[in-house]
């Protein structure tokens, strides 16, 4: 806040026991034994501070100023003996330190959750999923019966292998693919016929991919209504 060309910052705490720990904290006092008439003096300063500026002051606040002034006045004023007998060890303060140390651990817990979170954001989960059998088995099947198709595949002659080219198709042709095919089809087309050139592995993997950089370059979009249905592309212009 600025005021005559200096400038005055004052803290935002989110209740009475947060500026109440943030002035133990910085005297440095241990919060078992708290010097209240320090710790109330500074309070009250702070409070002052505030009304100065016109800023608004809640309630909570100034229900805990009357509090501290309250402890304040039991620990200076003398007690009757008799009282003193009734009340001895019974620290004025007792019940203040425990919400405070209440406060610290709440604090601490949310500073551990708000880190937990943080980290979380970096994973993303996806809750296992029931797929359809695509390819029953064949019933009657045993052991037996694969050792000797194994067997029987071991032993087949083998032909000749011939030296084929491997294909040049890149993913920059694919991706032209996809796009000249979407445009001749008012802008949807399913996956399966965006192979048409030569129907290889090498196109399908080719062809994957291109998908999914033109999905990253947001040039297209595409739905799939459930586990192995075919996969539709849509074109984004």
């Amino acid at each position: 806040m600025s005021s005559a060309g200096y400038t005055i910052k004052l803290e935002a705490f989110e209740g009475p026991l947060a500026l109440l720990m943030h002035l133990i904290e910085k005297n440095q006092v241990d919060i078992y034994n708290i010097p209240i008439a320090a710790i109330t003096e500074q309070y009250l300063d702070y409070l002052t501070t505030m009304e100065q500026f016109n800023m608004d002051v809640a309630s909570e606040f100034l229900v805990m100023a009357a509090t501290l002034l309250q402890i304040k006045s039991r620990m200076l004023l003398p007690r009757p003996v008799v009282l003193e007998e009734i009340e001895e060890g019974i620290d004025p303060r007792q019940e203040l330190v425990e919400r405070l140390l209440e406060y610290r651990k709440f604090k601490e817990i949310s500073l551990m959750l708000n880190t937990l979170s943080q980290e979380r954001e970096h994973f993303v989960t996806r809750f296992p999923q029931e797929f359809a059998k695509q390819f029953p088995l064949p019933e009657g099947l045993c052991l037996d019966d694969l050792l000797k198709a194994f067997a029987a595949l071991w032993e087949s002659s083998i032909p000749e292998f011939a030296v084929i080219t491997p294909e040049q198709i890149s993913v920059k042709d694919k991706m032209y693919d996809i796009i000249t095919l979407l445009r001749n089809n008012n802008g949807s087309l399913d996956f399966s016929r965006t192979i048409i050139r030569t129907g290889s592995r090498s196109e399908f993997i080719a062809a994957f991919l291109a998908l999914l950089e033109l999905i990253r370059l947001k040039q297209i979009v595409i739905s799939q209504d459930k586990p192995f249905a075919p996969i539709s592309l849509m074109l984004k212009e």
